[in-house]
């Protein structure tokens, strides 16, 4: 494979990430089968792993940490993230309010809850997973600063951050002189470009490395999403309604978009995964999407876009299909800013 820098970090990573969301109970329970389709990644040049505390309650890092053993962790960047709740599941009420977030008091208990399930001495890649507004940026940055001059961590990143968080928290770590986001983990696809207008060129500026989340669009670019055809029924979409039902703001537009994509694909002699795929890599800000299979006939089908190089002509019908810039439902950007979510924050309080 044609190995990158990630950031300017010097690390060197396949221009493919093998995503471990669906190893575990939200995807695939058998760790052995899961374990499969994690040494067949490395087999097939893939170096570079993501996943977080939160997949599967962290039974997704246990996977990933017995399929490394045995001498394979060496080879591997490591990534996984913190900041979901840990004694609840997500998107559930309850639990304890500082058993998650972004405190420095969270950080320096869960990354030694990470590496033992990860069954590693250190982290390559640590990750905010969401911003917080609860929390000031300087204090996530001084405790990662902390845990990589120990040794626990080698870098850390962001994700799913809006473009003025991204340059707040560069801006608060020269200002501090603390260590830096060096990554950001944005959502991108052809079907979720928002990020085109100003988070990717906020990350060429700063020289961050890019590691987009759910190239396929949560599966509606696997090509299995037709106009006039039943919307395919899976786990994901009974977790995440918003991003699948048809009656819901968006989401008949992607399906239109994904059957527009489709046709294009069988135009270029390509698979819709491929085109998909290889859109994102086409991106000069991009380091190395995500790929996520549950199964191995998935990450087969995946494995071959890193090759892919799509012509201008292609590259332009997609973006008359959903033009640059534009995300066609809000439920796939995967965070809400607080702005959004508390109507208190724009609505001036009157007696």
């Amino acid at each position: 494979m044609d190995y990158r820098s990630l950031g300017r970090t010097g690390m060197m990573v396949s221009p493919l990430c093998l995503g471990a969301m669906m190893f575990g109970p939200w995807g695939e329970p058998d760790h052995a089968r899961s374990t499969e389709i994690i040494h067949r990644a490395l087999d097939a040049g893939i170096n570079f792993i993501d996943t977080a505390d939160v997949y599967s309650a962290g039974e997704s890092e246990e996977i990933v940490g017995e399929a490394l053993a045995g001498g394979r962790r060496d080879d591997v960047i490591l990534a996984t993230k913190f900041h979901g709740p840990m004694d609840v599941a997500m998107g559930q009420p309850g639990g304890d309010p500082n058993r998650r977030g972004n405190s420095r008091r969270w950080i320096v208990t869960e990354v030694e809850a990470s590496l033992r399930r990860l069954k590693t001495d250190w982290i390559d890649l640590y990750q905010v997973h969401r911003p917080e507004r609860e929390t000031d940026v300087e204090e996530t940055l001084s405790a990662l600063t902390d845990l990589q001059r120990q040794g626990k961590i080698r870098a850390f990143g962001s994700s799913t951050y809006p473009a003025h968080e991204t340059v707040e928290a560069q801006w608060v770590a020269e200002r501090r002189g603390l260590g830096r986001f060096v990554t950001e983990q944005p959502p991108y696809s052809i079907l979720v470009r928002g990020i085109e207008a100003d988070l990717l060129p906020v990350t060429e500026k700063y020289g961050m490395g890019v590691i987009p989340w759910s190239p396929l669009a949560g599966g509606w670019l696997s090509g299995r999403f037709r106009v006039g055809q039943d919307v395919p029924d899976s786990n994901r979409a009974k977790r995440m309604p918003a991003r699948y039902d048809l009656a819901l703001p968006g989401n008949q537009a992607k399906l239109e978009a994904a059957d527009a994509l489709a046709v294009l694909a069988e135009e270029a002699g390509l698979s819709l995964v491929h085109l998909a795929i290889a859109f994102v890599l086409a991106h000069p800000a991009v380091t190395a999407p995500i790929i996520g299979p549950r199964t191995m006939e998935q990450l087969e089908t995946q494995l071959g876009a890193a090759d892919v190089v799509l012509s201008t002509d292609v590259l332009d019908r997609i973006d008359e299909i959903v033009p640059p810039g534009v995300t066609l439902s809000r439920a796939d950007l995967g965070y809400v800013p607080p702005a959004l979510a508390d109507p208190f924050l724009r609505r001036r309080r009157t007696a």
